[in-house]
């Protein structure tokens, strides 16, 4: 007896079938994306720890190239390596001091880690049920269809 909530598969139509199948397709390529951005922002944020740590060990004065935007630097000078400003989204930025803003960094990684972690079990087991969806498809269509005369 199947579950409550589960669709037995081998009981639907061609076409229901393969609506499901674009359906659960379209749900992993989407997983697959959001896994992709969660992958890309922990290589920020560990660049960004990164950039902290080497921030950390210049002198006070230290003749520097400043980003204004991925393309554009201007040339400064160390004034404070202790306190950095962290964005924290939507255009917000939190003074902090070095530790706490290599803290933040770590605290945003291992959740994101953690985030990716769980998503990646769920894109694995609908991208199992896509395959099985696919491999009942394909059964289907060759029963459906007629075979060669004899």
């Amino acid at each position: 007896m199947a579950s409550p909530g589960r669709i037995e598969l081998d009981k639907l139509s061609v076409e229901q079938l393969k609506g499901l199948k674009e359906q659960t397709d379209l749900e992993v390529n989407l997983l697959q994306d959001s896994l992709t951005k969660i992958r890309t922002a922990i290589t920020r944020l560990e660049n960004a720890s990164a950039a902290l740590q080497d921030l950390s060990l210049r002198p006070h004065g230290k003749k520097m190239l400043v980003p204004l935007t991925a393309s554009l630097y201007v040339p400064g000078s160390l004034d404070d390596a202790e306190k950095v400003l962290v964005d924290v989204g939507t255009g917000y930025f939190i003074e902090k001091t070095m530790d706490q803003g290599k803290e933040y960094c770590e605290r945003k990684i291992n959740l994101l880690k953690s985030n990716f972690d769980e998503l990646l079990e769920v894109a694995t087991k609908k991208k199992a049920i896509a395959d099985e969806m696919d491999l009942l498809l394909r059964t289907k269509l060759r029963q459906a269809s007629p075979g060669p005369s004899s």
